[in-house]
């Protein structure tokens, strides 16, 4: 059980830091102190109140809490989740809008499995839901899953987008964010061999690193720098005694948290001593803008070990994907199979997760694809986060997306299909 008390360890830690911020709110509000004209007693409060909600909200999964969809019919209409397919290491969840008729986009929502909860695509989801009927990946905490369900590694998390993709149907459009962009595409490339009708109409894949070679960035030069060894040894522990996993090896999400902190250490620092100093002056609200951002960015989820390190090892220094070597079960996935599936990448200029490069590489390795199935977006002055959730996401972005949808609705004749394929075996035998 090496590593055991390390993870219960963090754990006491966190905890700890809560007891201490609910200690110093309570004793801080006191009706007696009110009469000891002291500013000591607010800061003491509103140190407190903040100290306690942080450290809180890291072991909590964020509700959706999506917004009533306004419609044409002049009316709000209550948004629902639903569960679609179950398993256990993520699900396949649908938003269902009340009294609403089904729109004729049908969109599946591919999250990343990178530290975060799926809600941190809320803003994304929120804006796609009063023009498309949604679904959405809800991947599990690996801390609550028993060590009985098993491994969940790359391989695992394809497979589980193609029994997404076979549960939908072939009319089904797929916006992959971030991580999951490569894992996407070698899903549709996937079914493109094995089950040519689940395939989805479109595949958008936006600042994934398909080839972090393309350009690199700290987080590829890290990938490069590390051996494996380093990473299992530094990064990886076992869930400690409190959770229903106990036992499985996983990259801890406290660890993930803090190595995102100390990326922007001052500015994360700044924020908070201003969260402060607004709470002692009565200027802060309970869903103010700094609430709002970090009780989603600090409620973190563990990945399975397994998964951490075979994203590293195979997608960032073996370069699977950007080699087209990547293998499911046993089976090379050939990316230059799909012929049907249009594909459209968007970067964003200022990305230095996933940098300019990475993404577009997607339609390179499509060369059974002919080009008008083919489509790039580069926004300028956006960064990794705007391009799926922020300004740039909303006002360019997003309308362009849909477009491409509305393009490549149509599902593909028996004839565009064999000419593709035809053109598909010219361009291989080239």
């Amino acid at each position: 059980m090496r590593f055991m008390a390390t993870y219960d360890l963090m754990e006491t830690i966190r905890n700890t830091n809560q007891w201490l911020g609910a200690s110093a709110l309570a004793m801080g509000s006191y009706p007696a102190f009110a009469l000891i004209p002291n500013p000591a007693f607010s800061w003491l409060t509103a140190w407190g109140e903040v100290t306690e909600r942080t450290f809180q909200r890291m072991i909590v999964k964020p509700d959706w809490n999506i917004p009533p969809v306004p419609s044409q019919d002049a009316q709000d209409h209550l948004v629902s989740t639903e569960i679609v397919v179950q398993k256990a290491f993520g699900d396949l969840l649908h938003f269902v809008v009340a009294d609403r008729p089904v729109p004729k986009r049908k969109v599946l929502l591919v999250a990343p499995m990178s530290g975060h909860y799926a809600t941190l695509l809320r803003s994304t989801v929120i804006s796609l839901l009063p023009d498309a009927d949604l679904y959405i990946t809800d991947w599990h905490n690996a801390r609550d899953i028993p060590v009985s369900a098993g491994k969940f590694d790359i391989e695992d998390y394809t497979l589980y987008l193609v029994d997404f993709l076979r549960e939908l149907g072939p009319d089904t459009h797929v916006i992959a964010v971030c991580q999951p962009a490569p894992l996407a595409l070698a899903a549709t490339a996937y079914l493109a061999e094995e089950d040519p009708s689940a395939q989805p109409r479109s595949l958008t894949l936006i600042g994934g690193p398909v080839n972090p070679d393309a350009t690199p960035t700290d987080v590829t030069d890290f990938g490069r720098r590390v051996t494996m060894g380093q990473l299992e040894e530094m990064m990886i522990q076992r869930v400690g005694f409190k959770y229903s996993g106990v036992g499985r090896m996983v990259y801890p999400g406290l660890l993930q948290l803090s190595s995102f902190i100390s990326m922007n250490g001052e500015t994360h620092a700044k924020a908070f001593v201003n969260q402060i100093t607004r709470v002692a002056q009565g200027e802060a609200a309970d869903h103010d803008k700094h609430n709002k951002f970090y009780d989603e960015y600090l409620a973190v989820m563990d990945m399975t070990a397994e998964f951490y390190l075979s994203t590293v090892e195979r997608i960032f220094k073996n370069l699977e994907i950007a080699k087209n070597e990547f293998t499911v079960a046993g089976k090379k996935v050939d990316i230059g199979k799909i012929t049907t599936v249009a594909v459209k990448t968007v970067e964003g200029s200022n990305d230095d997760i996933s940098a300019p490069g990475q993404c577009v590489a997607a339609l390179d390795l499509c060369t059974g694809l002919p080009a008008e199935k083919k489509a790039n977006h580069l926004e300028e002055g956006a960064g990794h986060y705007g391009i799926f959730a922020g300004k740039s996401w909303r006002r360019n972005i997003r309308p362009l997306v849909l477009d491409f949808i509305d393009a490549n609705s149509a599902a593909p004749t028996p004839k565009a299909a064999g000419k593709t394929k035809k053109a598909a075996n010219k361009n291989a035998a080239a």
